[in-house]
């Protein structure tokens, strides 16, 4: 996997991972400093590794029929996900309960799923180059 591919994933798990502890935290809210600016930091950089994040597959795994559809999913998925975060981000305060909602959401949940199936298949075409054009 490229690195910048690479960086995006870890990006986004580091930030769903961070969101997990926030959320167990019982913060109600946020000024911007403390916690919630480091929620508001984390979930930042995860919506900037979310734009574009299909496009980099894409780039990844080439233009192969097999890889559409999917990519297609993966694009709804970072899509629908990066939404939820942007509008979390615009509340004035970030409480753990919001952060434990956003992270029940399904959108979230299938797009980490999405980076988990995506990053084992290209292990397995490092590993086995024939079964790079399949």
């Amino acid at each position: 996997m490229p690195e910048a591919l690479a960086e995006r994933c870890d990006v986004i798990e580091e930030t769903y991972e961070f969101m997990l502890a926030y959320a167990a935290q019982g913060v109600t809210g946020d000024d911007g400093s403390g916690k919630g600016g480091q929620i508001r930091h984390f979930m930042e950089r995860a919506a900037n590794a979310l734009s574009g994040l299909s496009a980099a597959y894409a780039a990844a795994v080439g233009d192969s029929e097999v890889y559409r559809a999917f990519l297609a999913v993966l694009d709804r998925d970072a899509q629908d996900s990066l939404a939820a975060i942007q509008l979390v981000l615009a509340q004035p305060a970030i409480s753990s309960q919001l952060i434990d909602n956003l992270n029940a959401s399904i959108h979230l949940r299938a797009l980490l799923t999405d980076l988990f199936l995506i990053d084992e298949i290209l292990k397995l075409q490092r590993s086995s180059p024939e079964q790079a054009g399949a």
